[in-house]
C-alpha cells in the first residue's frame, strides 16, 4: 500500500476495505498514530483514504475481542465476487442472525434531515405474503431470532397487527416496532392493538431534550410527541428504547439528559440505545467529516462524553464490547435503578449484555455470543411482566432481586459503518441482518452502503 500518510504510524492489523468513491474493495491497514488509529486504504483510481476510525481510551487493542466465526445455518448466496458484494448471507460470513430487521414500508410521516433509508410520503407497502415469505427465510437461515419491523415508519402500514400476529405464529417470540412515534401518540387505544398483537418492545427515536436537536435532525420539534408516545406505551405495557441518532454538533451536549429522561420514565423506558451517524442514506451533506472538517464520533470519545456528562456516575470501566456482533461495533453496559434513583453497574465490565466475561483476546464461539445477546435483548427491551414493590418482599436479598426484575437499564450503543470507515472483518462478523425483497439476508451495514455520491450497493436494487 502507499500513498500520503501511508508511512506514518503503526500497523495494527491487515483488512479489506472499500474506495469511498467507486466501492472497489481494497487491502486496508488499521493504523495508530498518537491516540487515533485510521482505516487506511488506497484506490489506485481514486487515492488514499484514511478516516479515523478510533480515537482515546479505551484503545483499539485493549477492546479487541476474538470470536470463533460460525457459519451461517442456511447460506442463500454463493461466494462469487467476494465480500461485500456476495452478501445474502455468504458461506464465509462469520455471525448468525441476532436481529433480523424487516422494512414493511418505505412510506414516512416526516421528511428528516437524516434517514439511513431515505424515506418520504411516497412508496409501496409489503404485502401479508411477502412478510410470511421473509419470515420464514428468516427462521430457515437462522433459526429463532429477534425481529425488528422498520420502514420507512411502519406505523402507516394498514396490516401491521396482522403481520405483528404473523409473525408470533411463525415463531418468533420478540418483536420490535422500530417508529417514529407520531401514530403512537395519537391513541393509546392504538398502543394496546399492538401488545395485543403481539408486539414486545418499542424502538423509539429520540434524538435530544431541546427543540434545537429534534430540528436539526427531525426539521421540527417533537419533545411533546415523544413523551406522549411513552406515555401511551406504557398504559399499553409496551417496553420503550430510546434511540438517539448521534450528529455532531446538534446533540452531543445531551447525552446524560437523554438518559436521565429515560430514567424519569423507567421501568417503560428499558434503555438509550445511542446511534452515531453514518454516512449513508440521507444525511446533511455539509455533516460529511471528509468534507466540512467535523470529526467523526469514535466508540471511546462517547464513553468519554458519557462520563464527563454524567460527572463520573457512568465510567467507561462500566461498559464491555460484545460477543454477538465485532467488537469494534458497540458497547453496552447494564445497571439497576436504585429505590433511591441511583445507578448500580451489574456486571461492570464483565458478563453485562451479551460480553462474555472472559479475559481480552481470549476467543469465544459466536454462536454462543449470539445465543446471549438473542435472549438478553428480548428480556431486558420488554416491558416488565408486572409491576413489582420491593416493599412487599422479605429481606433485603428478596428486594434486590424484585427491583432488578422491573427496574434494570440498559444504556448501548452501535456504530454502523459507512463506505469511509467499512471494514470487512467487521462486516462479517455483523448478526443485524436486513431481510431483503427477495429473501436474502443482507448485513445492515452492508445494505445501507452507499458510495460518495450516494449511489447504493443494494437498496432500491433489490427485487422480488
Amino acid at each position: 500500500m502507499s500513498g500520503p500518510g501511508k508511512e506514518k504510524g503503526r500497523v495494527l492489523g491487515s483488512t479489506e476495505s472499500v474506495c469511498p468513491v467507486c466501492l472497489r474493495r481494497l487491502p486496508a491497514e488499521r493504523r495508530q498514530q498518537g491516540e487515533e488509529v485510521l482505516l487506511c486504504r488506497q484506490c489506485p483510481e481514486h487515492g488514499f483514504f484514511a478516516p479515523v476510525i478510533w480515537r482515546g481510551v479505551p484503545d483499539l487493542p485493549g477492546w479487541q475481542r476474538p470470536k470463533t466465526p460460525a457459519s451461517p445455518q442456511l447460506a442463500y448466496t454463493r461466494m462469487a465476487q467476494g465480500c461485500p458484494f456476495d452478501c445474502g448471507l455468504c458461506p464465509r460470513h462469520g455471525q448468525h442472525t441476532c436481529t433480523a430487521l424487516i422494512e414493511i414500508t418505505s412510506r414516512c410521516n416526516l421528511h428528516c434531515p437524516v434517514c439511513f433509508a431515505s424515506a418520504d410520503e411516497q412508496g409501496t407497502d409489503l404485502s401479508l405474503a411477502q412478510a410470511a415469505f421473509l419470515y420464514d427465510r428468516i427462521a430457515a437461515a437462522s433459526g429463532p431470532c429477534n425481529i425488528q419491523l422498520s420502514g420507512g415508519e411502519p406505523t402507516l402500514h394498514s396490516e401491521l397487527t396482522a403481520i405483528i400476529r404473523l409473525g408470533r405464529d411463525k415463531g418468533f417470540s420478540f418483536i420490535q416496532l422500530n417508529t417514529n412515534g407520531l401514530r403512537l401518540a395519537e391513541s393509546a387505544a392504538y398502543a394496546k392493538i399492538l401488545q395485543e398483537a403481539g408486539l414486545s418492545s418499542v424502538f423509539l427515536q429520540f434524538d435530544g431534550c431541546s427543540a434545537k436537536s429534534h430540528q436539526a435532525l427531525r426539521g421540527r420539534d417533537l419533545g411533546h410527541i415523544k413523551e406522549e408516545a411513552i406515555r401511551h406505551c406504557a398504559a399499553a405495557g409496551l417496553g420503550v428504547v430510546l434511540v438517539p441518532t448521534l450528529l455532531p454538533g446538534a446533540n452531543l451536549d445531551e447525552l446524560w439528559q437523554i438518559i436521565t429522561y429515560g430514567l424519569s420514565h423507567a421501568p417503560t423506558v428499558r434503555g438509550v440505545h445511542f446511534q452515531p451517524i453514518s454516512y449513508f442514506g440521507r444525511f446533511p451533506q455539509s455533516a460529511q467529516p471528509e468534507q466540512s472538517g467535523r470529526p467523526r464520533l469514535s466508540l471511546p470519545e462517547l464513553l468519554q462524553l458519557l462520563e464527563l456528562q454524567s460527572s463520573g456516575v457512568l465510567r467507561s470501566e462500566h461498559f464491555s464490547p460484545p460477543a454477538c456482533e465485532h467488537a469494534f461495533c458497540s458497547f453496552h453496559a447494564n445497571y439497576l435503578i436504585t429505590e433511591e434513583g441511583s445507578l448500580m453497574p451489574l456486571g461492570a465490565g464483565q458478563s453485562v449484555c451479551c460480553s462474555t466475561g472472559e479475559t481480552p483476546l481470549q476467543p469465544f464461539p459466536a454462536l454462543e455470543g449470539r445465543e446471549k445477546s438473542v435472549s438478553f435483548t428480548a428480556r431486558q427491551w420488554r416491558a416488565p411482566a408486572a409491576p413489582v414493590d420491593a416493599a412487599d418482599n422479605g429481606d433485603d436479598f428478596d428486594r434486590f432481586l424484585a427491583r432488578a426484575r422491573s427496574h434494570r437499564f440498559s444504556i448501548s450503543a452501535m456504530f454502523f459503518q459507512d463506505a469511509w470507515t467499512l471494514d470487512l472483518e467487521r462486516l462479517r462478523g455483523c448478526c443485524i441482518h436486513v431481510a431483503a425483497p427477495d429473501g436474502r439476508l443482507i448485513p445492515f451495514c452492508a445494505y445501507n452502503l452507499c458510495n460518495a455520491s450516494g449511489t447504493a450497493l443494494y437498496r432500491g436494487k433489490i427485487s422480488v
